[in-house]
């Protein structure tokens, strides 16, 4: 919708539960996006090496994500362009080319990580060899990507990989016995960052409460068929409720999981499918399956969306055609996978250097892409006709500004 067309707030009515339930959805397929092999091992490494200690981090995460979201669902909105889009037009070409390449590489690097999460959780479950199994998957991915209907099959499919995800950690949870509450009260309510814990850190956050989330999902919007009453009638809201209360509720059970399991034990994770091995005492032969379904759920859902997403993303950057089953996407995601299998299958070190690329990656194309953002929503052209949202441009620049001084912390530190 133009941003020219008249348009009455007073006559958009709030929609019934039912309706937000038929509404959202790209909060759902970002869900599955975020919530891949790495974050997994990150969410686990935070728990293990440091226990309840850095659970506070959840705390920003819920602010944050749903504050780039709800700051880039509403400049699409207003502006009736997808993130993107709306850079080109106030800001040029070459800004919008620029945060295209550096939202593509960061997703590009997260593929690596999903491809390998991808084989391991089939190895997990059906002994195979991790590669074969990743083959297998993929073979499923591209039936999705060139099929009819992808957006509908992309939302079904990492709905189902994100319920299992949910119930094997809260089943893994259950089996171990639980949080220590007074343990888990300290570590939501003093917020202090251990000696050596920036980098991994910022690691989780980059993952969790990343600006990318909130881009794409103005391009899901798109493909969704969202229109501007779905700004003020309750949609945009729920679905990025929805999306980072999913995140935390997955992420926060890793975390619980890696304090409860690992940190007593001092055990450095290095992998996600090592967590099967450690489950053993509580899950017995059963631990292999259910971390096995939680790697293949989160590996598949995010390869699902995460391809998807680097194109989207550079193809609008360049200003080309965006539409989930156009050519330029479809064989985009083909080449970005074929790309990362022969990096995968040839790289010879640790998965988890490639998860640790991911997230410097993301680190830094947050920031480049998030100050676009943050200028957009202190416009005043943007919000014509409309009241100005002061609490979310304040929010919005408070949590810019958070990520940009955690961000440069960490990197300074990384390499000294």
């Amino acid at each position: 919708m133009s941003q020219d067309t008249p348009f009455d707030i007073k006559s958009v009515k709030k929609l019934s539960f039912r309706d937000i339930l038929k509404r959202i959805g790209p909060g759902i397929i970002l869900t599955g996006v975020v919530i891949g092999p790495g974050n997994i091992t990150t969410s686990a490494m935070l728990g293990a090496s440091y226990g309840y200690q850095l659970l506070w981090l959840i705390i920003p995460i819920i602010f944050m994500g749903t504050t780039f979201m709800l700051t880039s669902y509403r400049i699409s909105m207003l502006t009736g362009r997808p993130i993107l889009h709306a850079i080109r037009h106030y800001y040029g070409g070459f800004a919008s080319t620029f945060v295209g390449i550096a939202l593509f590489l960061s997703c590009l690097f997260f593929t690596l990580g999903n491809i390998s999460g991808t084989g391991a959780g089939m190895t997990l479950m059906f002994g195979i060899d991790w590669k074969l199994g990743a083959l297998i998957m993929l073979a499923v991915l591209l039936y999705c990507y060139f099929s009819k209907g992808v957006y509908s099959k992309v939302e079904k499919g990492i709905l189902l990989c994100i319920l299992g995800m949910i119930l094997a950690f809260y089943a893994t949870l259950f089996a171990t016995g639980g949080p220590n509450w007074v343990e888990m009260g300290k570590g939501l309510t003093t917020w202090s960052l251990p000696k050596g814990s920036l980098t991994t850190a910022l690691a989780y956050i980059s993952t969790n409460a990343a600006v990318t989330a909130g881009i794409y999902g103005t391009y899901l919007g798109a493909e969704k068929k969202w229109k501007k009453e779905d700004l003020f009638n309750g949609a945009m809201f729920w679905d990025a409720i929805a999306h980072v209360v999913t995140v935390v509720l997955i992420s926060g059970a890793i975390i619980l999981v890696g304090a409860i399991v690992l940190n007593p034990q001092h055990i450095a994770i290095k992998a996600p499918a090592q967590l099967a091995d450690l489950l053993v005492p509580f899950l017995g032969n059963f631990a292999k399956f259910v971390m096995g379904i939680a790697l293949l759920g989160a590996g598949f859902s995010s390869l699902l969306g995460n391809t998807q997403r680097g194109m989207v993303l550079l193809s609008a950057g360049l200003n080309k055609d965006v539409s989930l089953e156009c050519k330029i996407i479809r064989w985009g995601c083909f080449i970005c996978l074929a790309f990362a299998c022969a990096i995968c299958f040839t790289y010879n070190g640790s998965p988890t250097e490639l998860i640790f690329l991911a997230n410097v990656a993301t680190a830094i194309a947050t920031p480049v892409a998030g100050l676009f953002v943050t200028l957009m929503i202190w416009r005043k052209d943007v919000h014509t006709g409309f009241k100005a949202p002061r609490l979310l441009q304040i929010s919005m620049t408070i949590s810019y500004f958070f990520v940009l001084v955690i961000t440069a912390s960490a990197l300074m530190k990384l390499f000294g």
